[in-house]
């Protein structure tokens, strides 16, 4: 895994940044953090609109909130330069091209919303941005 810190984002809050040159396909790391139900994670996050929630397929949900790693402060893009894979129940961030040193790393959360996507516009300025987190309908 290569090295990252954080740093204010002009996307969104905290962000997570290249501590090295990345090479295209080149592991940055590991969504971390406790598993948790579905269930448990709403019932968490009820009134909270900002989460480091990250579902599995399997269902269960890594809730990152109190965990140290810098992973979790990734920010969405819609034109992103990471992708998340799950990969044997693990969370695995991987550079989608070449990434310079110090450049924010983001990749598209493309959200699913039960019922209401308030809260969920996109902030990340690309060129072609969706104006939501949510993923492609």
């Amino acid at each position: 895994m290569v090295p990252i810190y954080t740093g204010p984002s002009v996307i969104q809050g905290t962000g997570c940044y290249a501590g090295r040159d990345i090479r295209k396909g080149e592991l940055i790391g590991e969504y971390t953090g406790e598993r948790i139900s579905e269930d448990e994670a709403d019932k968490r996050y009820e009134e909270i609109e900002h989460t480091y929630l990250f579902q599995l397929d399997d269902g269960q949900v890594i809730d990152a909130m109190h965990d140290p790693n810098p992973v979790k402060y990734i920010n969405h893009s819609c034109d992103p330069n990471c992708e998340a894979f799950e990969e044997d129940g693990k969370i695995l961030i991987y550079a989608m091209r070449d990434i310079t040193e110090g450049e924010e790393l983001h990749y598209d959360y493309s959200l699913v919303a039960d019922d209401d996507d308030t809260g969920l516009d996109c902030s990340c300025g690309a060129k072609h941005c969706r104006g939501t987190m949510l993923g492609e309908r």
